[in-house]
């Protein structure tokens, strides 16, 4: 932390007082005087080293927040269900559930002065608690046989629908701040900081749980009497986690096999590895300074997540969503008295993210992914091949299960977030503050049947044909995307977010040596 003179005013309880804070601060500071506050606000500042005679500075931050999330999630009717269309539109307000989420955080940080405004960053979040839960909405428990159907016969999940609790690291973060520019050096220019940083999942990535099973499973092949795992294999379509290599029937008749051996855990993190750019300027007047900025947040899925199974040839979409966030926010800093190396100061900001379609951890993430239904436990292929029939599927390509990762329509996030920054002291800082968050209603389960990107081969292309032009028959218009799922992708069944708002509240409390 740099600790020597700024020219800008204090504010003081007397008259008297205000006057000798000001001439000492714009005086030459006399060898016998202490080091006076200098820093900008805490949304731009960089903590450095060797600048004056303070060679090192370390800061150490730990704090708790918690987030409560809620929203509702409907569905589209089918085209073919009466009483649920019009004009041979989808209706897209069927009442599904009411979607809960607490997540309660522990934020750990370490800012490492390396040189002058320029900082190495660590941080390591730890998810205390984090429980989600699917209620009935507007008596949607009572109609569920309907708002969740799958396939003629079956039901997706059950209401009420709980996960159990997840705990652990979330990521380790690593990064470089630096300051270019900055008002404290340099009063005719703005402060700026520049920084980039690394997330690496470092704890078991987040699998598809369900906190109550429904008990025996008497469809399982090998051992009915086995109870359903509360967090199984994609693969093991009995949900019982019976190991070693078994027989089991397909929807079309046929059979195929495949291997897993007993449960998971639920995990925590999101089994990818992220790089988040990030910039900020900002320009104290007097007692308010302004400032504004963006961030950029890159995932790459680790094939040790439940990303690398959906990584295929066919995928419109494999890959997380990419988040864009504008910031813009105040500071106001009605209290400060330099010598003390005390102020107090309160932060106004809005920030506005945009979320890319990209495949996700969604509301229904464990509900979908443990489902009992067999248009989604048991797996689809990776590819199709030509055969006297026309073009059918390859048995003996990848087998691709549904792990409850679904593709994710584009969507904004909108935050207005306030806090109170008090610095009481040279060595000790607090920040309380809370946050609302408003979601943009957006499809959970948005995949396209076919990827038009692979269009040449009649052969591979399945049931992705078209006419074509010239009326010679039909043409290839793609070939099948693996991680589609008729009963929750196909328009007339696909569900969506609407309401989701989201509250945050958190204190930090920050030493500086």
């Amino acid at each position: 932390m740099r600790r020597s003179t700024l020219k800008t005013c204090s504010t003081l309880p007397l008259a008297g007082l205000l006057l000798t804070s000001l001439a000492h601060a714009e005086e030459p500071r006399k060898v016998s005087e202490p080091s006076v506050l200098r820093e900008p606000s805490e949304v731009v500042q960089v903590v450095d080293a060797f600048d004056d005679d303070d060679l090192f500075d370390l800061h150490l931050s730990l704090g708790y927040q918690s987030t409560w999330k809620s929203a509702d999630i409907l569905r589209e009717s089918s085209l073919t269900d009466p009483g649920f269309n019009d004009g041979g539109y989808s209706r897209a307000n069927l009442n599904v559930a009411h979607y809960s989420e607490r997540v309660s955080r522990l934020n750990t940080r370490a800012d490492i002065g390396l040189y002058k405004d320029l900082a190495l960053v660590i941080r390591m979040p730890v998810v205390l608690s984090d429980d989600r839960e699917l209620k009935g909405l507007a008596g949607s428990e009572s109609n569920q046989a309907y708002a969740l159907a799958g396939a003629p016969g079956e039901q997706l999940f059950s209401l009420p629908f709980k996960s159990p609790t997840r705990s652990g690291i979330e990521y380790l973060a690593m990064g470089i701040d630096a300051a270019p520019m900055n008002q404290a050096r340099d009063s005719t220019k703005p402060t700026w900081m520049i920084g980039i940083e690394g997330r690496f999942s470092v704890s078991e990535p987040m699998h598809a749980c369900n906190k109550n099973p429904s008990g025996l499973n008497p469809n399982s092949m090998l051992d009915p009497s086995a109870s359903q795992q509360s967090c199984a294999h994609p693969s093991d379509v009995n949900r019982n986690g019976v190991g070693g290599e078994y027989p089991a029937p397909r929807v079309d008749g046929g059979s195929l096999e495949g291997s897993f051996s007993g449960g998971r855990k639920a995990g925590v993190s999101r089994g990818t590895t992220g790089l988040e750019l990030h910039t900020m300027i900002s320009r104290r007047v007097k007692y308010i300074e302004p400032y504004g900025g963006f961030r950029a947040l890159f995932e790459f899925q680790n094939d040790s997540s439940d990303y690398g199974s959906t990584d295929l040839k066919g995928s419109l979409v494999n890959h997380p969503p990419l988040r864009g966030t504008m910031i813009f926010g105040l500071n106001v800093i009605p209290y400060e008295i330099r010598e003390q190396f005390q102020r107090l100061a309160f932060d106004f900001r809005f920030t506005g993210t945009y979320v890319s379609e990209g495949r996700d951890y969604s509301e229904l993430f464990d509900a979908l992914g443990t489902s009992d239904a067999a248009t989604l436990r048991y797996p689809n292929f990776a590819e199709y091949q030509a055969s006297p029939n026309g073009s059918v599927v390859n048995p003996n390509s990848q087998r691709v299960y549904f792990t409850g990762l679904t593709d994710v329509q584009q969507h904004g996030v909108y935050t207005l977030s306030g806090s109170v920054n008090w610095q009481v002291g040279e060595f000790v800082k607090f920040n309380v503050g809370g946050g609302y968050t408003i979601l943009q209603s957006h499809f959970l389960t948005f995949d396209q049947a076919c990827n038009p990107d692979f269009a040449s081969d009649l052969s591979k292309a399945g049931p992705c044909k078209a006419p074509k032009a010239d009326g010679s028959g039909d043409g290839p218009s793609g070939i099948p995307n693996p991680n589609y799922r008729k009963s929750i992708n196909d328009p007339g069944h696909r569900f969506k977010v609407s309401g989701a708002s989201a509250f945050d509240a958190w204190i930090n409390a920050t030493v500086m040596f």
